[in-house]
């Protein structure tokens, strides 16, 4: 976002002569206007008057605190005008000020008549805990904000902690005495006299307003909250910030459940447009067509917007939980939420109309967001806008309000139907789901393979208990989906997804949200979201059963771009990092924030994956960076909670094994995880590491496959680690080398070419690395390797039987598996002689290096590369079909599976006959046999 523009300059003596309020100041003191003249090129000077002001609020009485804090009021509006006119202050200089002085009038009125009561009745004490207690001034509104314009209300909730009573000869309860006080406060800031007055105050938002009592403790406001609480005091306590007095943090606690819902709060829609109407309709009224804030385009629409998108999202994304209106826009902005033109058009014109506000209060210090109706009038605030004349201001006023107006309307105008059939059609069917001729025929039409199964579907989901138990609104919301949903289904046409697989994927997942109504107002305020969540349940059923057990990431399909945006590694860690922060301290939390995250990119990828992005290598490499950036994170988070925020970093690293070791990752891949450590270096002898570090990964296995009520994140394999299931949880990095030297088995030097560092100690990581490099390269017996690993082939193909003639892509014979063994045995046969088939390259790869070293024929090492790269793009495209297997017709893989048999047997030699046997046992005989 653009930074906020200064106003045309204007020289000193013409912004002066703007204000009949300034005019009539220096006629009552005209020393300020030589001060003006000596300051206007700085800001104003908080240094001298904040402890001046302090001063008197600790030793003075009423009336000089009443005389200073009105005189200090003046010369702030006088010095802020001057430099707003004469464009030396930007728009955050002007607001600031006034927020600055607010904040400090009311600080210092509550210290001085807190001491003055206190000194008849003695101080407040809590019943509870026994404690003084101090009154809590809670700036609401611009104040809170920190945006207050320039002859502003403040409007303002006094609360205190704990009922009780005061301590002295007088006593009197806490709520007597904070009511008085209250009063007193307000008269020391709003009364006039012949110095003016400081703010005038208003009380209304306070719990039952103008008929409930002056202040509150937390329990009452906790309690109204709770049980009185309406849609339009959200967007009031939004912005509600703590002035005064102590324990703001318990204030926060009982405020901010009310304002934000833990979850994405789409249920906010129906109050939010209540309010939209009402807005709309007294903006009909004839007298607001010329009001800047209530008006149409004006001031109040534009904070209403983003307002509206901090409630709706703002429990799930605290860092949307700003007060102020252009900080929070740039949040939105910076998320996503608000496309670039709207933030633009929102911006300049919050600024516009913000600048002419204080325009129009300049003029006579009154608080007024009206257009002059006389033309001399116009003209003057045409200048003070920077104009030439009152046609082009006006020109430029409007263009602005009708950029405001149509952004208003985008967000809050009741959703069209575009995505529902006529209602003769559809919503007839589901309102009356009777299989008569001339339904079924119009459903066959409509490209229903069963419109008779169809029609008993309709007619079981709308007798059954789940819909005839929804609350009224829920009911409604359903009502008005399923006609839609079913237009939707009718119009998908996925290569071999008929309709009705469609629409009973669309029912499933209707009926799984139902019972959440913030899910079903989700869908029915965001028509537009409906085909694109068809096309996604219609190209893949795996696709679907994901996101209806995943409902929370319908929102991830809101935004298009959003969703299918390259992937940006650096943004995605660090909104990780800033939400985790957020969370620090709280597991539960940190683990759910952990598995939204996953989900939702998870999700990024599969919708990319699905519109034809992205190939399976791409996939495979985003997924395994996505693993290894929630590894990085839960390290982190596992090790603060266990150490605190302050230790040391971990000599701790994660070593990734298999699909993550070889960055073929897939949406449903465990995770083969060793951990490694290192005692710390200034004390070789730690006797605590191991217990340490065991503890630590022990957490990190349970932050990763716990279910919790946001799911889990991946299952893990912890066997390769060194002696298998009967090791130990971690192992030092001294032992890890000895082992793989010593005593690790064929197998474990197989998975050793697909593992890799992924997370924790870089240094820890670079020495695995080492160890791996070194290992991999030892010389060998190439007849006892081969012989070991023709054995784990047996053993493995004895284990993944296969009773089908079909053709099981990972672990028949000439499928994925031979391949990988191939390359595994090239690598531990060759690598000491070429170092180059170390790499953790991926299967592809190191065929071809292979070749290039002369160990493989190139045309075999490509052919038998591209076979593995078929296969795998034939196992994703079936695995997204929800299929538990891998498994094709032979006949049109007969050429590749020849082609892996040729690359086995360049290797590893003829099958020998355990090997012939194992292969007969998973029913592929007819293959060995020809």
């Amino acid at each position: 976002m653009t930074p906020p523009a200064l106003p045309p300059p204007m020289d000193l003596a013409t912004a002066l002569s703007f204000s009949a309020y300034a005019e009539r100041a220096f006629v009552a003191d005209p020393a300020l206007r030589d001060e003006l003249a000596t300051s206007i090129d700085h800001r104003f000077d908080w240094s001298t008057q904040g402890p001046a002001i302090a001063a008197i609020a600790a030793n003075g009485d009423a009336a000089s605190l009443a005389r200073a804090l009105r005189r200090l009021r003046r010369r702030v509006f006088l010095h802020t005008m001057a430099r707003d006119l004469a464009g030396r202050a930007a728009f955050e200089e002007v607001v600031a000020a006034m927020s600055t002085l607010a904040e400090l009038a009311l600080r210092a009125a509550v210290d001085l008549h807190t001491r003055i009561l206190a000194e008849v009745h003695g101080d407040p004490i809590g019943a509870e805990s026994g404690t003084p207690q101090a009154l809590i001034v809670i700036g609401m509104g611009k104040l809170g904000g920190g945006e207050l314009n320039v002859s502003s209300d403040i409007d303002l909730v006094f609360a205190y902690p704990e009922e009780g009573e005061t301590r002295g000869s007088k006593p009197v309860s806490n709520r007597e005495f904070f009511d008085r006080l209250g009063r007193r406060v307000i008269a020391a800031l709003a009364e006039v006299d012949a110095d003016g007055y400081v703010f005038r105050v208003d009380m209304r938002l306070r719990p039952y307003g103008d008929s409930g009592p002056l202040t509150a403790s937390f329990a009452a406001l906790e309690q109204y909250l709770v049980t009185q609480g309406r849609a339009w005091e959200r967007y009031a306590w939004l912005k509600a910030r703590a002035l005064t007095g102590d324990r703001h943090d318990e204030l926060a606690a009982l405020v901010t459940p009310f304002v934000y819902r833990k979850y994405l709060d789409y249920d906010a829609y129906e109050g939010l447009r209540d309010i939209h109407r009402q807005i709309r309709e007294q903006e009909r009224r004839r007298d607001y067509a010329d009001d800047i804030k209530l008006g149409p385009g004006g001031i109040r629409e534009i904070e209403f917007i983003v307002q509206a998108l901090q409630i709706v999202r703002g429990g799930r994304e605290p860092v949307l939980r700003l007060r102020g209106t252009l900080p929070a826009l740039a949040a939105l902005a910076e998320r996503q939420q608000l496309a670039p033109h709207a933030v633009t058009v929102l911006e300049q014109g919050y600024l516009f109309l913000r600048r002419l506000e204080h325009r129009l209060q300049y003029r006579d210090d009154r608080q007024t967001q009206h257009l002059p109706v006389e033309h001399a009038e116009r003209l003057r605030l045409a200048k003070a806008m920077g104009f030439r004349d009152a046609s082009s201001f006006e020109t430029a006023l409007g263009m602005h309000r009708h950029g405001v107006e149509r952004q208003f309307a985008a967000v809050f105008d009741t959703p069209g139907e575009t995505a529902q059939a006529p209602r003769d059609a559809w919503a007839s069917l589901w309102e009356d789901p009777q299989a008569s001729d001339d339904s079924l025929t119009w459903l066959a039409g409509a490209g229903f393979d069963d419109p008779a199964a169809l029609v008993a579907t309709l007619r079981h989901m709308r007798e059954g208990r789940r819909y005839l138990q929804l609350p009224a609104l829920s009911r409604e919301r359903f009502d008005r989906l399923v006609p839609r949903l079913l237009a939707v289904a009718a119009t998908q046409r996925a290569p071999g997804t008929p309709p009705s697989a469609v629409v009973g994927r669309l029912f499933a997942l209707l009926e799984a949200v139902s019972g959440r109504s913030a899910y079903l107002a989700l869908l029915v305020e965001h028509p537009p979201l409906l085909p694109r969540l068809a096309q996604l349940m219609g190209a893949s059923a795996w696709a679907a059963e994901y996101l209806t057990r995943r409902p929370l990431l319908l929102d991830e399909l809101l935004d298009a771009r959003v969703l299918l945006a390259p992937p940006d590694w650096s943004a995605w860690k660090s909104e990780l990092a800033r939400l985790l922060d957020a969370s620090a301290g709280d597991a539960e939390t940190s683990m759910d924030v952990l598995r939204h995250f996953q989900h939702a990119q998870t999700f990024r990828l599969l919708a990319q994956d699905l519109s034809g992005q992205m190939s399976v290598e791409g996939l495979a490499d985003h997924l395994s960076a996505l693993a290894d950036t929630i590894l990085d994170a839960t390290l982190k988070g596992c090790w603060r909670l266990l150490q605190g925020p302050d230790a040391p970093p971990p000599r701790f690293a994660i070593v990734g094994y298999g699909k993550l070791g070889g960055k073929e990752l897939g949406y449903a891949s465990d995770l083969d995880l060793v951990f490694l450590f290192e005692a710390d270096p200034e004390n070789p002898a730690d006797e605590g590491a191991h217990e340490r570090y065991a503890r630590l990964a022990q957490r990190i296995n349970t932050w990763l496959t716990s279910a919790t009520a946001a799911g889990r994140l991946y299952e893990t394999d912890l066997r390769l680690r060194p002696d298998g299931a009967a090791g130990l949880m971690v192992s030092s990095l001294a032992a890890f080398d000895r082992y793989q030297r010593e005593q690790a088995w064929t197998w474990e030097h197989q998975a050793l070419t697909r593992a890799r560092f992924v997370a924790g100690d870089a240094a820890i990581g670079t020495a695995f690395e080492s160890i791996r490099d070194d290992v991999l390269r030892q010389p060998r017996d190439a007849a006892k390797l081969a012989a070991d690993v023709i054995d784990m082939r047996a053993r493995m193909a004895a284990g993944h039987a296969n009773p089908t003639p079909d053709f099981d892509l990972k672990h028949d014979r000439g499928g994925m598996v031979d391949i990988e063994f191939v390359v595994q045995f090239l690598v531990l046969a060759h690598a000491h002689r070429h170092r180059a088939l170390t790499k953790n390259a991926g299967n592809i790869a190191l065929l071809g290096i292979a070749a290039q070293a002369g160990l493989l024929p190139t045309e075999l090492a490509s052919a038998s590369a591209d076979a593995y790269r078929e296969y795998r793009r034939l196992q994703h495209q079936i695995r997204m079909t929800g299929a538990p297997h891998a498994r094709v017709d032979p006949a049109p893989q007969a050429a590749r599976r020849a082609t892996v048999d040729a690359l086995w047997e360049h290797a590893l030699g003829p099958r020998p006959d355990r090997l012939e046997f194992a292969l007969r046992k998973r029913g592929d005989a007819r293959h060995v046999d020809g």
